[in-house]
């Protein structure tokens, strides 16, 4: 059986209108393809970001993983995770503006079957847990270990105004949380409470939690990385998504 895949950057429409880079990955030879929002962590648009997005394609799902701190360029990802920092950030108007570009550029491709869902890790992750309550049509959204879902006051500002755990109730599409146990952000305490929200609202939502992994668990390129954990956890990540993104 022929099995290809094309990886590549290309440039996308985000927020406002503006031309944004975005690392694109699909199988070939393959219509009816659900589409993949990635949001890459806090690091950067970095290699590891650009595997996930691969590994995605792998398992039959264009996926698109927009560069959000591509306006601070050109430059070296780093570089340019570098100089957004400095900035403060940037901001959930201008993330969900990119992600809407993505989720429709991905449904504008001949061979899409017109679903959509996100991914996200880090900032990420609190990035896909907001878009699933803010952006229409979504179809799934897994949140690994998004740090600050929940917020004090203290910790908002202009670029974030909003706790991210007080747009529940707006939530339009089932949510898959994996969470490390020895993470500090978010603590387990901090996804008792999103857990609790969640079912207080009535959502489709289901989390995992695992001992013996911390923050970014998933990433094969950092200490905190824990095969065992983030072997199983991707098995969930891909039964989750081929429940809600290829049923019709």
């Amino acid at each position: 059986m022929y099995e290809g895949m094309i990886a590549e950057t290309i440039t996308i429409s985000g927020h406002g209108g503006d031309a944004i880079e975005a690392y694109f990955a699909r199988p070939l030879g393959s219509v009816g393809l659900p589409g993949v929002v990635v949001f890459h962590h806090m690091p950067g648009w970095d290699e590891w970001s650009k595997e996930v997005t691969r590994k995605l394609a792998f398992h039959g799902y264009a996926a698109l993983c927009p560069h959000l701190f591509s306006r601070h360029g050109p430059g070296r990802w780093d570089d340019l995770a570098a100089a957004a920092r400095a900035a403060g950030g940037v901001s959930d108007a201008q993330v969900m503006g990119d992600a809407k570009g993505a989720m429709d550029y991905l449904r504008n491709q001949p061979y899409a079957s017109g679903r959509v869902g996100v991914i996200g890790f880090c900032s990420g992750g609190r990035q896909a847990y907001m878009a699933a309550c803010t952006l229409p049509g979504l179809d799934a959204a897994v949140d690994c270990w998004g740090g600050r879902v929940v917020a004090r006051p203290e910790e908002l500002n202009e670029r974030q105004p909003r706790a991210v755990i007080d747009m529940t109730p707006d939530m339009a599409c089932s949510l898959l949380g994996i969470f490390g146990n020895d993470d500090g952000n978010p603590d387990v305490e901090q996804v008792n409470r999103i857990e609790a929200e969640l079912t207080k609202h009535g959502k489709t939502y289901e989390f995992h939690r695992y001992d013996g992994a911390g923050h970014g668990f998933f990433a094969v390129d950092r200490p905190g990385y824990r095969p065992e954990q983030a072997v199983d956890g991707w098995k969930k990540v891909l039964s989750f998504f081929e429940r809600y993104l290829r049923t019709d």
